[in-house]
């Protein structure tokens, strides 16, 4: 079951409404990253027209870290073209891939931002991928609602459709988010001990950068093993991580 994650949501209609898209097409399972008006919500269960009584309980993070800790396959829905290498899709194509993910047993998430400016770099860093829902190029903007309902509806579609075929990795899983962000944290901390970073204006960018690559690669559980095995080679350290 994919998971809906709205990060930073403004208004308690909006996340209503973004429950009842959901339950239409048979996701249940929404998160929330520091919900500007708080957790819960009068006016989200009013415009939820029951939805969110019948979902299970909405699972509230501080972070988006926390909020796709446990995901494998996490993509962001942004209208804007960004300045890192990113697979993107369209919403059929995002769909059909996280279909075939879970079929692997996989856990995947679809990320959408706050009302008044979407998704930001710095969230986006944290996505294996990015939907693009193609719109009229004079006006992009989509109520965070509708774009839910975008995503819900193609993942209903694609789970009516014939079994997608694809890699399989049974000896090895994915890496969950947790995981991969573990490693990043011990290799930026290496990297930080070693003063890699030019000046400390630029260590975020790097920082981003780095968790790019990594986030981008899917690694897998023994991949991310052999990483870490790699980082403490290098370091002349024996102890596992």
């Amino acid at each position: 079951m994919v998971s809906v994650i709205l990060v930073h949501p403004q208004m308690g209609e909006n996340i209503g409404a973004a429950a009842r898209a959901m339950l239409n097409f048979g996701l249940t399972d929404l998160r929330l990253v520091a919900p500007r008006d708080g957790w819960p919500s009068e006016k989200a269960d009013t415009m939820s027209a029951g939805a969110l009584a019948t979902m299970p309980p909405v699972k509230v993070f501080e972070t988006l870290q926390d909020a796709i800790a446990d995901l494998h396959f996490v993509l962001g829905t942004t209208a804007r073209l960004r300045d890192m290498v990113k697979p993107v899709f369209t919403p059929h194509q995002a769909a059909t891939e996280t279909a075939r993910r879970e079929q692997s047993g996989q856990k995947a998430g679809f990320l959408f931002g706050a009302e008044r400016m979407g998704l930001l770099n710095e969230d986006i860093a944290l996505c294996q991928g990015v939907i693009n829902i193609p719109t009229n190029p004079d006006f992009t903007s989509l109520n965070i609602a509708t774009a839910v309902l975008v995503m819900a509806y193609e993942w209903s579609r694609i789970r009516l459709e014939p079994a997608a075929s694809g890699l399989q990795r049974k000896d090895s899983p994915p890496a969950p988010q947790k995981d991969v962000e573990g490693f990043l944290s011990r290799l930026t901390q290496e990297l930080e001990d070693k003063h890699f970073y030019r000046t400390q204006e630029v260590a975020p960018y790097m920082k981003r950068n780095l968790r790019n690559i990594f986030v981008r690669g899917d690694l897998t559980e023994q991949e991310l093993r052999t990483l870490h095995g790699v980082l403490s080679a290098l370091l002349g350290k024996n102890e596992k991580p």
